[in-house]
């Protein structure tokens, strides 16, 4: 049961964070994000849709992820634009590809490392090719849009990694 509703929730994460983020980039463009920094004002829920990515990876497998990646599109069809779904649709399918060239052979090191590396490989490309395929200026929000999904990253895995070591600390101390 435990292992299912791990596949749902990152499941249903992976695609409520990807309509959002075109949701939210539609609705307001570009934003500020700090430093000087803008970037599309999705970029927050797509820097936690690559670790919803590796979520998905994780509990349901590649075949999953291609899945949750067409049905984010269909849905952002719907609720933003069909241009930045497909924008989004095909940044996050190649990105994918980068991200699983780095996250599988990274693995066995542990999942911190395997996911912060990815991630800053997947959001290169997921940056570039987005902007570029949705219109938007390309170089002047590379920087805001790695700003962003680097500190999504960071914040998310740093979370875990230490929620999984006081939770070890707590059972070696109940044992």
């Amino acid at each position: 049961m435990t292992n299912f509703l791990l596949r749902f929730w990152s499941t249903v994460a992976f695609l409520g964070l990807a309509v959002a983020a075109n949701v939210l980039t539609a609705r307001y463009g570009f934003v500020p994000v700090g430093f000087g920094l803008s970037a599309t004002a999705g970029t927050w829920a797509a820097g936690l849709v690559l670790l919803a990515r590796d979520a998905v990876h994780e509990t349901a497998g590649r075949v999953a992820v291609l899945a949750c990646i067409v049905g984010g599109a269909a849905l952002s069809a719907l609720l933003a634009t069909p241009q930045l779904a497909l924008a989004s649709g095909a940044a996050f399918a190649v990105s994918e590809l980068a991200d699983f060239a780095v996250y599988s052979p990274l693995r066995r090191h542990g999942w911190a490392t395997a996911a912060v590396a990815s991630n800053l490989v997947g959001s290169a490309v997921d940056t570039v090719l987005f902007l570029w395929l949705a219109g938007f200026p390309i170089w002047p929000a590379v920087p805001g849009q790695m700003f962003v999904k680097t500190t999504a990253t960071v914040v998310v895995v740093s979370a875990v990694v230490v929620g999984r070591g006081v939770l070890r600390h707590g059972q070696r101390a109940e044992g």
